[in-house]
């Protein structure tokens, strides 16, 4: 199992990104994959998670509303729109995944096993 994650950047308040996070060593209709981030002197927290095999979401409340995780299975790929930014979801930002796992919630709320290298992402007012 590899993730990679790309599209992290600097962006204005009020401003948009899209994550992008590659799988490879699995196919995105086996559970489950997500969305996480750590800010400097943070502890890690989930953003965005999804069961592959039912695309059933979960989203806790601070990112409800801006954030948007979706998949393209033929390219293997998650993403994670992010709308509405502001200085607080500045993070680095993870992408991780369990395959063992079929619930996007308990996901979001556990420790996957699976994890990617992280992309910066910094907004600026």
């Amino acid at each position: 199992v590899q993730l990679q994650a790309s599209g992290g950047g600097l962006v204005q308040v009020g401003g948009s990104l899209r994550l992008s996070c590659a799988a490879s060593g699995f196919t995105l209709n086996r559970p489950t994959i997500g969305w996480f981030r750590q800010a400097p002197g943070k502890e890690r927290e989930a953003v965005s998670c999804l069961s592959t095999n039912n695309d059933i979401t979960y989203y806790p409340d601070f990112v409800k509303g801006r954030f948007t995780i979706s998949k393209d299975n033929a390219r293997s790929i998650v993403y994670l729109q992010m709308n509405n930014l502001t200085p607080e979801d500045t993070a680095v930002y993870f992408c991780a995944a369990d395959l063992a796992q079929s619930s996007s919630y308990a996901l979001c709320h556990g420790r996957p096993p699976n994890w990617g290298q992280g992309t910066l992402v910094t907004v600026s007012s």
